[in-house]
């Protein structure tokens, strides 16, 4: 039986919606790694479940990441930020490793990891390395003061300031309103 996500966001690149693995729901924090079944949906949700096992050191490595993840999206002034913060991505990083092939497709890149348990947390923190290197002004967290999600802005002239225009979108425009009718 397959387990339905229960996130507000999901979609977007894969370090952003590890951070989006915690989320605050009707004002309580809700985590959806809060164990191994959560940590399966998860990989599902990513096409990882074949390759990788939902147990309890892949669970433990994908948090370190999402923990490391989190002191560099939201610093001032990306992609360096603090020197502890990126360290802690680096030793996520220090797991695994890209090895170049020649498949008859062509020239590929895979992914190689001594312990397959870091390959989910590994695969995480590369993609917020290419999401740096693609468009670092692009990574957002939700302009909501309740939020705390994260996404990349793919809109044309990149002004996108909510996770979702139906949920907190909506929600700070009402709040507005709802000021500006008691300022009348």
């Amino acid at each position: 039986m397959r387990v339905i996500d229960p996130r507000p966001l999901t979609g977007e690149p894969l370090a952003l919606d590890l951070l989006n693995t915690r989320w605050v729901q009707d004002g309580v924090r809700k985590d959806l790694l809060d164990g191994v079944e959560g940590l399966g949906v998860w990989l599902a949700a990513h096409g990882l479940d074949a390759r990788f096992d939902a147990d309890g050191a892949t669970l433990e490595h994908l948090l370190r990441a999402r923990d490391a993840l989190a002191g560099v999206v939201d610093l001032p002034g990306k992609p360096g930020g603090e020197a502890a913060a990126v360290a802690r991505v680096d030793a996520v990083l220090a797991h695994g490793r890209v090895r170049a092939a020649l498949t008859p497709a062509g020239p590929a890149e895979e992914s190689e990891f001594a312990d397959p348990s870091w390959g989910p947390a590994w695969l995480a923190a590369r993609d917020y390395l290419t999401l740096l290197a693609d468009a670092p002004d692009r990574i957002r967290g939700c302009a909501h003061e309740a939020c705390v999600l994260h996404f990349f802005d793919t809109s044309r002239n990149g002004t996108r300031r909510w996770c979702s225009m139906a949920q907190c979108g909506n929600r700070a425009k009402a709040s507005r309103h709802y000021a500006r009718s008691r300022e009348a």
